[in-house]
């Protein structure tokens, strides 16, 4: 049987990098997974390049335990790699190559684990659920979960393989993300206090962001199993101008909202949507 490090051999050989196809790599593990007489189902995306995979190990009558994991990983240009990333290389006892730990090791083992139990007479059934482009918002999990949706029997429960140094995670704050367009009027720099400047109108959102940011921390909800025990505010992502001497008109502003489970996001968006106003 193929074993763990084999599979993540294969897997970190598929240059699987956020927003680029899967398909390939999603292939390998249907064919590796039906050669055991598991039957896969394929989620795909609209133009096909992208999959998730459903497979269940044992019987289909009762509900199961789901392995669930991302088949992308996060890019490697600009990072000082001593080795080739997306070649796995063994090294005094670890396993080195993008992906390693998040998270086709996990995705490996599932893998190595979904084989193991094809051999067994299963009392509780085995799902492995992978997807594809979480590292870019949990895009392709989405379908997927639009599919599960409407199966007859639902997980009991769900392991998801993310690096967590083997501690148990039971949870994870909420995630909003959403974009500021900040409209401006356009002028030579020369006439400057004739114009209104986008990116100065950016600016003042974020600082915004930070004023509301630090009440938060300082008065907001609080919950100490979290590294952040509070609700956190984040720009990320800001573009604007085309010429330095030009006032610009247009700007963006890419933010994010991590909150606490009993934290209304709404609640702080409208917030923002005030200050903003």
């Amino acid at each position: 049987m193929t074993g763990s490090i084999e599979i993540l051999d294969r897997l970190i050989a598929f240059k699987t990098v956020s927003r680029t196809p899967n398909i390939e790599l999603i292939q390998y593990v249907r064919d590796l997974l039906e050669g055991a007489g598991i039957a896969c189902s394929l989620v795909e995306s609209d133009d096909g390049s992208n999959a998730n995979l459903f497979a269940t190990v044992g019987p289909q009558d009762r509900p199961g335990i789901m392995l669930s994991g991302h088949t992308d990983v996060v890019p490697t240009e600009g990072q000082d790699w001593s080795l080739e990333p997306f070649r796995m290389t063994e090294r005094d006892g670890r396993l080195y190559g993008r992906g390693t730990t998040d998270m086709k090791g996990f995705v490996a083992c599932a893998i190595r684990a979904a084989l193991s139990a094809a051999e067994r007479d299963l009392a509780t059934p085995i799902h492995l659920a992978l997807s594809y482009d979480e590292e870019v918002g949990c895009v392709g999990v989405r379908r997927l979960l639009d599919v599960l949706a409407g199966a007859p029997q639902k997980p009991v429960f769900c392991i998801i393989g993310e690096p967590t140094s083997l501690a148990v995670a039971t949870g994870h704050k909420g995630k909003t993300a959403a974009r500021a367009i900040c409209r401006g009027k356009e002028v030579h720099s020369a006439l400057a206090p004739e114009g209104l400047n986008a990116i100065h109108l950016a600016t003042g959102f974020v600082q915004a962001l930070q004023a509301l940011q630090s009440e938060i921390e300082r008065n907001g909800r609080r919950d100490g199993d979290y590294d952040v025990p509070y609700t956190t505010l984040h720009a990320g992502l800001i573009q604007g101008g085309t010429a330095l001497n030009i006032v610009p008109n247009l700007c963006t502003v890419d933010f994010e909202i991590r909150h606490l489970p009993d934290e209304d996001p709404s609640e702080i968006m409208g917030r923002i949507q005030e200050s903003a106003d």
